[in-house]
């Protein structure tokens, strides 16, 4: 199959095509299509399910040139990735942060169910592999609510849970040892807030990135709670977090119930209280799985093979 599409005149084709035309490298590897352009018509060919993904992928990189003025090879990667696109005007799914950079939207069918339910519910259980976005869209959710001023504070908590390294051998005070477990909620809003924003709001305590156990007392009215890597809490931790619930609030508690580092023989506080919560009303549950992963195009391929070596590791 054999197909053209017409390129806006104004378009920058450095920008769409990518530094030394990376991006269609990318599209031609990743999708086995031809590509040839001249002026301002592309030629695709190939086989024709090939073909209609590498037009609706080129649709999708124009319009976010002509939206956001910007594209990366992590746009373009995950555009391929994406099954299909879903119905309705794309605007209805983008989640308003503070940072204009780039758009924040589900990606992937699981995604927009993972959206949808956090946005519907007061309590949500999201558990899949890594880079499905569990963390990052849950952190989208709550910078846009605050922004909305639909809450008045945002509160990401992880547990102190070691992969084979202890605490106490780390050097600094206390705030240098668990600052390496709560490094991925840093990372995931400072992709979407500018950086002075994101600094006055913590000073403010608006936005407050602690450690697990620092929630214990405490009730949380008007925020939104998100328990980041939950899967290695413990039942009384987990019962713990979920009574912190307070008035006008959300609680987010994502996982990946495959890298449970808790000592062997204990169950993980976030298996026992879906299996327990999962039927009361206003408690949504969400699974992400390979198929919504968003990082690299190799993560999927990896999360896939050892699956296949643990089968058994699932919920």
């Amino acid at each position: 199959m054999e197909t053209t599409i017409q390129l806006e005149p104004a378009q920058k084709q450095l920008e769409l095509f990518g530094p030394g035309d990376s991006f269609l490298r990318l599209i031609r590897q990743s999708l086995d299509v031809k590509i040839s352009a001249r002026q301002n018509i592309l030629t695709l060919s190939g086989k024709e399910k090939n073909v209609n993904k590498a037009v609706e992928v080129f649709n999708k990189m124009q319009q976010q040139l002509f939206k956001y003025h910007s594209l990366k090879s992590e746009d373009i990667s995950i555009f391929i990735m994406q099954e299909n696109s879903y119905p309705g005007n794309d605007d209805d799914d983008v989640i308003s942060v503070y940072s204009h950079r780039k758009a924040i939207k589900p990606t992937t069918k699981g995604q927009i169910k993972y959206v949808q339910t956090m946005l519907k519910n007061d309590l949500t259980f999201c558990i899949g592999p890594a880079g499905t976005g569990k963390t990052y869209m849950a952190v989208a959710i709550a910078v846009s609510m605050l922004k909305k001023r639909q809450i008045r504070r945002i509160i990401l908590a992880r547990p102190a849970v070691e992969a084979g390294e202890k605490l106490g051998f780390l050097p600094g005070d206390l705030q240098a040892k668990v600052n390496p477990y709560l490094r991925p909620l840093f990372d995931a809003l400072e992709d979407m807030l500018e950086f002075t924003q994101m600094r006055k709001l913590m000073d403010l305590d608006i936005i407050e990135i602690i450690p697990l156990a620092f929630m214990r007392g405490r009730t949380l009215n008007e925020s939104v709670i998100i328990c980041d890597e939950a899967q290695n809490t413990s039942a009384m931790q987990m019962l713990m977090v979920l009574t912190r619930l307070g008035q006008g609030s959300k609680m987010i508690i994502t996982g990946d119930i495959t890298q449970i580092d808790l000592p062997a023989g204990q169950k993980s506080g976030m298996i026992e209280a879906i299996e327990t919560l999962r039927r009361i009303k206003g408690i949504g549950y969400v699974e992400l799985n390979q198929t919504d992963i968003v990082r690299h195009r190799l993560v999927q391929n990896i999360v896939q093979a050892y699956k296949k070596r643990n089968p058994k590791k699932q919920l």
